[in-house]
């Protein structure tokens, strides 16, 4: 079992910056990946931002360039740094641990708000 604890949303003007936090309840290194998903009103959810356990990241075209994914080990924490943001990038944004053990499990999420 798995628990996930985003937090860190909150609401921001256009070209601002904000940091997710998503914690852990056991070791992060005991995980493949770790992952930040978000979902707009009317949207499918969609993957942002990708960390594997020997630290290679993947972004999004939509996030390349602005948002940075992260961890700290210690702290069974994995953040994402979010710069520059649009009012596109409004949604709920997710952590998500992808097949741990055969099982996906996922945070209730976070909601960011941009405003222009």
């Amino acid at each position: 079992q798995v628990q996930l604890v985003e937090s860190g949303g909150g609401l921001v003007q256009a070209g601002g910056s904000l940091r997710l936090s998503c914690a852990a309840s056991r070791s992060i290194l005991s995980f493949n990946a770790m992952e930040w998903y978000r979902q707009a009103p009317g949207s499918q959810r969609e993957l942002v931002a990708r960390i594997t356990y020997g630290g290679s990241t993947n972004y999004a075209d939509s996030g390349k360039g602005r948002f940075t994914i992260s961890r700290d080990n210690a702290k069974n924490t994995v953040y994402l740094q979010m710069n520059s943001l649009k009012p596109e990038d409004t949604a709920v944004y997710y952590c998500r641990v992808p097949s741990y053990y055969g099982i996906d499990y996922w945070g209730k999420g976070t909601l960011v708000t941009v405003s222009s």
